[in-house]
């Protein structure tokens, strides 16, 4: 008897995945037209914070977790300060909570100007990067690069400067900026105001794959704002928790594939943070013009189609800059700036939204303030399997396209989450067998 033929197979593998922050690579196996593997390997070798973190002083926390990123060091300064003041009964003052929410405009701004512009629009118009999207529209890379130097302003005004910023402490921060000292922030925003009105009209032009996904949608919610650095935790699927019951609901696990632990719905099913889930339960809360712009772009109150997440990202831009302007209109500088805070033995959870989802701290510390546990989980570890959920839809809607174009097509799928992967891998768990 002859033996079976071989299935026909294809394997697609993107050994480093551009216009992302950090180091990834996609395998993608079918067989038959069928998909038979999906993975998105993140290979960046795990930094460890958490570690570093414990034996450190309480106060240290803001300083040493803004290194985990770049991009978004504010997110993770303003989880972590949440946190310990948590952990230690402090409440910082209305003047401090609006100064904090101003900075993490600021952030807003800066991280979704550069993902919409720089890494995302390209692959709507079939172009390999930000350079050849400036030869086709040049005045909206220019007015994308003066809107993320805005955002950039007020986080080095606020924060001492734009990259790891040096002034917030827990509690509050070192100094707060006089009113004179924000004039240049409020200057350049009203200078890109326009063009942040224009913006979700522009990318919600282009060419977008219709395609209806049905994740599980997971933000933060306040009810009187769109929450960006507190909140309880809400979800599609009726979820109501405070940071302290984060666990209760969710689980993070170590998969061969990647440095960075997958998180599950602790039913097992797989969930989305980030900007379609924080608009799907906050859009009521948006500013008026924002709604309204989001409206004009087509999008209901409702996004369930991840390729027009971008529009989505620009309506938060403009929330950003449209907030940003009503906080310096009304700006009490904070007197004193910081609030003391008295360490004691104690658990404390924090949370804020990141521009890429929800991120999540819990510290544990001594009664002299010393850290003894440190835990952090972040967008793109928690969005890693719905990611890996919708390049299986990608590559299953465009299996007959030439390897190359499927690939375009897979990578285009990841950007549209915006991955973190640096952020991602900073947790591992670390087993050694020594005989």
């Amino acid at each position: 008897m002859s033996p079976a033929p071989e299935h026909p197979r294809r394997r697609l593998v993107q050994e480093a995945i551009a216009r992302v922050e950090g180091e990834g690579a996609m395998h993608v196996t079918l067989r038959d037209g069928r998909v038979e593997d999906v993975r998105l390997r993140i290979y960046e070798p795990p930094r460890f914070f958490e570690a570093f973190l414990r034996g450190r002083r309480f106060t240290e926390v803001p300083d040493i977790t803004a290194r985990i990123c770049g991009i978004c060091p504010v997110a993770y300064q303003m989880s972590s300060v949440a946190a310990m003041e948590d952990a230690c009964g402090a409440t910082v003052t209305p003047e401090i909570r609006a100064l904090r929410r101003l900075f993490y405009c600021g952030e807003w701004i800066e991280s979704h100007a550069l993902h919409i512009f720089l890494l995302h629009a390209p692959d709507f118009l079939g172009l390999d990067n930000a350079f050849e999207l400036a030869a086709e529209h040049r005045d909206v890379l220019e007015g994308a690069l003066a809107l993320k130097k805005a955002g950039n302003t007020l986080m080095r005004i606020i924060g001492g400067r734009e990259i790891h910023p040096v002034n917030v402490r827990v509690g509050g921060f070192h100094r707060a900026p006089t009113r004179a000292e924000l004039a240049e922030a409020e200057r350049a925003l009203e200078a890109v105001l326009a063009f942040a009105r224009s913006a979700p009209a522009f990318v919600a032009s282009l060419p977008t794959p219709e395609i209806e996904l049905d994740p599980t949608f997971v933000a933060l919610a306040e009810p009187d704002r769109y929450a960006i650095e507190g909140g309880r935790l809400r979800s599609s699927d009726g979820l109501d928790l405070g940071p302290h019951a984060f666990r209760d609901a969710f689980v993070e696990e170590q998969v061969a594939h990647s440095t960075a632990l997958h998180s599950r719905l602790r039913d097992g099913g797989t969930y989305l943070v980030g900007p379609l889930a924080r608009y799907a339960l906050n859009h009521a809360q948006l500013s008026a013009g924002a709604r309204e712009a989001a409206a004009a772009a087509g999008l209901g109150p409702v996004c369930r189609n991840p390729y027009r997440s971008i529009v989505v990202r620009a309506v938060e831009v403009l929330h950003a800059v449209e907030e940003a302007l009503a906080l310096l209109a009304g700006y009490v500088p904070p007197d004193p700036p910081a609030v003391d805070v008295v360490p004691r033995a104690a658990v404390g959870a924090g949370w804020t939204e990141a521009p890429r989802g929800l991120l999540w701290h819990r510290y544990a510390i001594d009664g002299d303030g010393t850290i003894t546990a440190a835990e952090i989980v972040p967008p793109t570890s928690q969005n890693q399997r719905r990611i890996e959920e919708d390049l299986r839809a990608c590559v299953e809607r465009f299996a007959d396209l030439p390897d190359d174009e499927l690939r375009r097509r897979c990578e285009h799928a990841i950007r549209n989450h915006d991955p973190c992967i640096s952020c991602a891998t900073h947790f591992l768990t670390l087993e050694v067998d020594r005989r």
